[in-house]
């Protein structure tokens, strides 16, 4: 991909909030942050707030791709002035030329210096450039928050997210032209998207003027999105989640995103999932957890103890004499399953002391304390 000029004169950097030797999960957990706190559902009719998330996105569409950040950086290392290329081949700051705050280039290498700068071979004479079009551009990534039920998130369920965002024209199919006609190739550009300025030795290419880069021009825009061949309005996506889903995974739908341009492809919708907690069960990883009270009897003595089990169903766990509160026993299978991995259940013991005794109790109590032949203390006398 060819540099755009806004590298030239935009810290993306600075845009994200993050370091230039940060690594590529420190910017996308600062443009998901950022995406989240900017995006126009959360913010309506704030201009402000949809232009930085503009801005945001813009940052993040370069930086977050391997090929394009290494690019970029190249670019910034020519310094801020660099995008204009002043002055005529061999004047001041220019090509050839060693004016102040310019640079020093002779004619040789010069393609491998373009070609290593912009990805592609520089070339000589007429109708060279390193500036391409706007052509097919993917849409944004859009980021969107979905809240699962505890059941739902473990067992896996397929549901629908309501969300308002950009969308290709529902009069237009996306061309941005009004129904029964077709744009039109650029008669200055002739459908390239850029013009030529020649300097002689080399000529520069910018985004056209007539046609903003686009190749085609609009003689009778659509009425409904005006031309843009986008409009913002309320779509239903269905979301597949997989079972086992933990809180705090994110799920990327290709293509579901904000709409492409110029015949690109759309974004990609990124669901971020919020679980909510249980009323009985907890998740360690792939194993469910569960708070089992048990009586003192139960605990002393041994018992058989029906415990209940995500899926509706009960089991029975068997305490051995003098089970210890605190103590885990493990119900194998019946945790988190999904395709690759079976988790448990694990069950902690609580031994619950009565607040009320009644008499019949409280005798029985005061029996076993003085049958105790030991004392739980011992091991604290000095």
């Amino acid at each position: 991909m060819a540099p755009q000029r806004e590298w030239f004169e935009k810290d993306y950097y600075k845009i994200l909030g993050v370091a230039e030797a940060a690594t590529p999960k420190e910017i996308t957990k600062a443009y998901r942050k950022l995406a989240r706190e900017l995006h126009p559902d959360a913010n309506p009719n704030n201009a402000a707030a949809e232009e930085r998330f503009k801005e945001v996105s813009a940052a993040y569409d370069v930086l977050g791709d391997e090929a394009k950040r290494k690019e970029y950086d190249e670019v910034r290392k020519l310094g801020p002035g660099a995008g204009m290329f002043g002055g005529g081949a061999g004047g001041p700051g220019g090509f050839g030329g060693a004016g102040p705050g310019g640079f020093t280039f002779t004619t040789d290498g010069l393609g491998d210096l373009l070609g290593g700068l912009f990805g592609q071979r520089g070339r000589r004479g007429p109708g060279a450039g390193g500036v391409r079009g706007a052509g097919p551009q993917k849409g944004e990534d859009l980021v969107a928050t979905l809240t699962l039920d505890f059941a739902d998130a473990v067992h896996g369920i397929t549901t629908a997210l309501h969300l308002t965002s950009d969308a290709a024209c529902s009069t237009c199919s996306g061309s941005g032209a009004a129904p029964g006609t077709s744009p039109r190739a650029c008669g200055v550009c002739h459908g390239r998207g850029v013009t030529d300025d020649n300097q002689g030795l080399f000529s520069l290419s910018s985004p056209c003027g007539a046609c903003a880069g686009r190749g085609v021009v609009i003689e009778q825009p659509c009425p409904t999105c005006r031309g843009t061949g986008t409009e913002r309005r309320p779509r239903e996506v269905k979301v597949r989640i997989p079972a086992g889903v933990d809180d705090g995974t994110t799920i990327r739908l290709k293509g579901r995103g904000g709409p492409g341009r110029n015949g690109g492809p759309a974004g990609d919708l990124l669901v971020e999932c919020r679980v909510s907690p249980h009323r009985l069960f907890g998740r360690d990883g792939q194993n469910l957890t569960l708070r089992l009270p048990v009586t003192f009897a139960e605990a002393a003595l041994g018992a058989e103890v029906e415990v209940p089990t995500l899926d509706g169903g009960r089991v029975t766990l068997r305490l051995k004499p003098g089970t210890q509160p605190g103590s885990k026993h493990r119900v194998k299978g019946k945790g988190v399953v999904t395709e690759r991995h079976t988790g448990d259940l694990i069950v902690t013991v609580d031994v619950t002391v009565p607040q009320h005794l009644n008499e019949a109790e409280k005798v029985a109590v005061e029996a076993l304390s003085r049958a105790g032949s030991s004392s739980p203390r011992a091991h604290l006398e000095v």
